[in-house]
């Protein structure tokens, strides 16, 4: 299980030094030893939400709610314009703002190739494809912030579909078109992989994937239904060490029941990420699906209040990605160059002869670490997978001392 980092400020074991840190290392969210990690290298363990954007446009209040609910990531369906209304580009740039506005980790999700085979009205692969191409203005420079979900829920029923040669295809087409984000893929089977496909095949799809940025997506309905097939499934991809992620799951389904309550115990204790569907709005005969009674955030469902608030849900330990938790509190007072033993600090220079006093801060006691008359200082010594709370005040000459900054959080990756 994962455990809630703990603030331990030594000050004798940390050394003060006026020069920049060495920046943390770049590439955005990504793949490591079969985990998803930020940049800098800290775990991301994805707890959120599913929210029908494709259908309700006008609920971008949701984004709010969703992240006011515990969520530190939301996963929205768009419309590539074969069974549902083109989402346009526009559109997703307003998505990405309202994600990064509530410091919620973004899953953009094709949704259009739902059944493909089956359903008829359903999209093939490479539409989705070159509706991601369509959106690459306005995804580069987000890796920090968004994973691409290639195609939901490709393919139907049967083991027959070309899902492991359309799905490389489709990750070396987009990675040769310059798209370095996190790909996420669906299984077929409705999303259910229940002939085992994309379970058995993972690898290879893996080995098509130039930069190793492959997330792989599991959606779990009535096809696990008990404990035993929802432990023998993720297990078999934790076990290789291949990353792995609940997409879409509730409570029960028109097509079995699932057993949520293996779902998020097991994910809770592997740290793999899962993701309810959905906030609100399904259709009448499924309202069972909603975790909220339209789009009432005050009104939760009994799914709702299971996966919101019950063993394993997301308010237990989900923790928001380390990417907006640096820095933000402050107005003036800034965090950069984090690493698993330094940070940099910075604020803004008062007069001539000011004194800054760099305090660290726990609840509310606070502790003295350094002095400088810079506007800025690089803190060494510090300890790896630790979140540490920073202030300052300002020290004229005639000793007066200004009212302490807003504080700010540096969360250091591992070392």
């Amino acid at each position: 299980m994962r455990r809630a980092l703990v603030l331990l400020l030594i000050i004798a074991s940390i050394s003060i030094h006026d020069t920049p840190a060495a920046a943390a290392t770049p590439g955005g969210i990504h793949i490591r030893d079969g985990r998803l990690v930020e940049a800098n290298g800290s775990d991301l363990v994805l707890r959120g939400v599913n929210h029908d954007f494709i259908w309700y446009p006008d609920k971008n209040g949701s984004f709010a709610q969703i992240k006011a609910a515990g969520a530190n990531a939301v996963r929205v369906p768009l419309g590539i314009g074969r069974q549902f209304r083109r989402t346009k580009p526009q559109e997703v740039r307003t998505i990405v703002n309202l994600c990064r506005q509530e410091r919620l980790v973004c899953i953009l999700d094709a949704h259009d190739t739902a059944g493909f085979g089956q359903d008829k009205k359903a999209a093939p692969m490479s539409d989705a494809v070159a509706f991601w191409l369509s959106l690459r203005a306005e995804l580069a420079g987000q890796e920090d912030h968004i994973i691409v979900n290639i195609a939901n829920e490709p393919f139907g029923v049967g083991g027959d579909w070309p899902w492991v040669q359309q799905t490389s295809d489709a990750i070396r087409t987009l990675r040769a078109a310059g798209f370095t984000h996190t790909l996420m893929v669906d299984a077929p089977g409705w999303g259910q992989d229940e002939v085992g496909v994309m379970r058995d095949n993972a690898e290879k799809v893996k080995a098509a994937d130039p930069t190793g940025n492959t997330l792989f997506d599991i959606h779990m309905y009535g096809e696990f239904d008990n404990a035993a097939k929802v432990n023998t499934y993720l297990g078999s991809f934790t076990r290789r060490r291949l990353p792995v992620i609940i997409g879409e799951f509730s409570g029960e389904h028109e097509w079995g029941d699932p057993d949520e309550d293996a779902i998020m115990a097991y994910a809770e204790g592997h740290s793999v990420g899962y993701l309810g569907w959905s906030w609100s709005g399904n259709d009448k005969p499924y309202s069972y699906l909603d975790l909220v009674h339209d789009f009432d955030p005050a009104s939760r469902t009994p799914w709702g209040k299971r996966f919101l608030t019950g063993p394993n849900g997301i308010s237990t330990d989900t923790r928001e990605a380390t990417i907006y938790r640096n820095g933000t509190a402050g107005a003036s007072l800034k965090v950069t160059d984090v690493t698993s033993s330094s940070v940099r600090l910075s604020w803004p220079r008062r007069a001539a002869g000011t004194t800054y006093l760099v305090m660290a801060v726990r609840g509310s006691s606070e502790s003295r670490m350094a002095a400088t008359s810079r506007p800025e200082i690089t803190l060494r010594g510090l300890k790896g997978s630790t979140e540490y709370t920073f202030a300052v005040y300002a020290r004229g000459l005639l000793g007066n001392r200004s009212p302490r900054s807003a504080p700010v959080y540096a969360v250091t990756p591992p070392a």
